[in-house]
């Protein structure tokens, strides 16, 4: 029984901010409806249960938006104190009642028990009828209206956060393509430089080898040509680990083979100054800090800083001593590599492609790391890099996107992390009644609009027909007041006299003289009075069948 149920309940749990502001709330409106409960000369008894009727559906209507309808729809022709808190009751029920087939059932019978219950209240007045329309319209512009707004702004709300998180998720789905085209783009490069570049470097190096065992060169020459067909050897075996890169998207395993020079590494940083100085150029190596590994990608980023910057000093500043200094920090190693002026002229024009720092940047932070370089104050030029021990690299960064920053924001505001995922199911299940198109969304909207508008038409219409027909039963002028004489039969003075039944005349005849006692009393309002504080008041008596006194007093309003 408890499961059938659950389909009442509100959608969202109580906070502190929520509960605070619906008492506040059951506050106001139980003010309100003791003030309604004084206008109807309601008891002390009476006033108390609507005051605590108000302060408990209000609480409750988060969690049981669909019985406190109904609750309230059918204690309200009992206690005129809480019908005004049936509005609030409409918008909750309205918003928070899932499925359009349960929202009607909920607002169906509430109607009904609406409609029921004020025909018994006021069974002793033998109007049925005219308290059935009176009751039909107060519960559609007390109740539908708010209900049908509510649900219409709930429909539009739920509408734009399901365009945010599609948004989101299509930007998520835009990096991924992003991605993928980057990956497609790596692997033509690589294949372009697998076809072109690789060919040229196999030419050099079986060119060279063959130069090499040529018995007419000297010496020397063969050890030039033999220095030649290593450095072709490397650059075929760097071009194999960059089109790795390319290819995979990772770092390529270094191939192990003899002919490979020292590991691309920091243990390989010697091996290269070493080269430099054996090819005449003034290169110093200093260690410092106690040594600590590196993750593979910060290891070789080391290398390829320090060997760029070696070749950068061969190109621009030839013959200038040359300084490189590896420092163990704390946190990072810093690699530093800095170069004199140049001693002499330049070798001429060299091939650049300019981008060298640049790709050293970008290796550099794909690893957490950074590079510096810039001229140093003796006129000379200074590379130092910066790499975590411990970094990993980095993935694909997201792409910057206003209303995506603006969503996700607010997602982390109110705590996404802890809702359900959202059942699109369901949103476009409930989207579809309503709004399929941004004219039906309109057009929903001033049909409410209009619909509120006329309720509130025939709701004053009614009330203005309502209120001069209990004037005409509760209102004598002098002349007929006079024309009655005390000592006619009951039944006589009551077919001259209107019946009285008007909330108009409630509680008068106990406000004037006392009373003969053993008698029932009649009292009307004058047709004549036009005062503003105090009312003219007929009141006649009857007892044994016929009117035994007649007085005019002044009553306060």
């Amino acid at each position: 029984m408890r499961a059938g149920w659950d389909w009442l309940k509100g959608p969202e749990p109580w906070t502190r901010r929520m509960l605070a502001g619906d008492l506040v709330l059951a506050g106001v409106l139980a003010l309100l409806g003791l003030g309604v409960e004084e206008l109807d000369n309601g008891s002390v008894q009476r006033m108390a249960a609507s005051a605590a009727a108000v302060v408990l559906l209000t609480l409750a209507r988060r969690r049981l938006p669909a019985t406190t309808l109904i609750v309230a729809s059918a204690v309200s022709p009992f206690l005129p104190g809480s019908l005004l808190v049936t509005v609030l009751l409409g918008w909750s029920a309205g918003r928070r009642i899932v499925g359009v087939g349960r929202a009607m059932a909920a607002f169906t019978v509430a109607f009904l028990a609406a409609v029921v219950f004020s025909v018994l209240q006021a069974w002793s007045d033998q109007r049925p009828v005219l308290v059935i329309v009176f009751s039909t319209l107060m519960f559609l512009a007390m109740t539908v209206m708010p209900g049908l707004a509510s649900r219409y702004w709930s429909q539009r709300r739920t509408l734009l956060q399901a365009l945010q998180e599609r948004n989101g998720q299509l930007m998520r789905e835009r990096v991924m393509v992003a991605g993928q085209a980057r990956l497609r783009e790596r692997q033509r490069i690589a294949q372009d430089m697998h076809d072109s570049l690789g060919h040229q470097l196999a030419l050099i190096a079986v060119h060279t080898g063959a130069l090499e065992v040529d018995p007419q060169l000297t010496g020397g020459q063969r050890e030039a040509v033999g220095v030649l067909r290593q450095a072709s050897v490397a650059a075929m075996h760097e071009l194999r680990e960059v089109v790795g890169i390319l290819r995979d998207g990772a770092e390529a395993p270094l191939p192990a083979e003899e002919a490979q020079p020292a590991a691309r590494g920091v243990a390989g940083i010697a091996g290269i100054v070493e080269a430099a100085r054996s090819a005449g150029t003034d290169v110093r190596m200093t260690v410092s800090g106690r040594p600590r590994p590196l993750v593979a990608a910060c290891d070789h980023a080391a290398y390829r800083i320090v060997q760029e910057a070696l070749t950068n000093a061969y190109k621009h500043a030839s013959g200038a001593p040359i300084s490189v200094e590896l420092r163990y920090e704390d946190d990072s190693l810093v690699v530093e590599i800095a170069n004199g002026p140049a001693a002499g002229p330049g070798v001429g024009a060299v091939v650049s492609g300019g981008q060298g720092l640049t790709g050293l940047r970008e290796r550099a932070r794909l690893v957490g790391g950074m590079v510096h370089a810039g001229g140093t104050e003796s006129g000379g030029f200074r590379v130092a890099g910066v790499l975590p021990y411990g970094a990993e690299p980095a993935g694909v960064e997201d792409i910057a996107d206003d209303f995506g920053q603006q969503a996700q924001a607010q997602a982390q505001a109110r705590g996404s992390a802890a809702q359900p995922p959202m059942d699109w199911a369901a949103v476009d299940k409930e989207l579809a009644v309503g709004g399929r198109s941004r004219a039906g969304g309109v057009a929903m909207g001033c049909g409410i609009a209009f619909a509120a508008v006329v309720l509130l038409v025939i709701v004053i219409g009614a009330g203005v027909v309502m209120l001069v027909g209990s004037a005409g039963s509760a209102m004598i002028s002098q002349e007929d007041y006079d024309k009655v004489r005390v000592g006619e039969s009951e039944e006589a003075v009551r077919k001259a006299l209107p019946d009285g039944n008007s909330f108009m005349t409630e509680g008068l005849d106990r406000k004037g003289p006392e009373r003969p006692a053993g008698s029932d009393c009649l009292a009307l309002l004058s047709s004549d009075d036009s005062g503003l504080t105090t009312n003219t008041v007929f009141r006649f008596c009857f007892k044994d069948g016929k009117l035994v006194d007649k007085q005019a007093y002044e009553s306060e309003q």
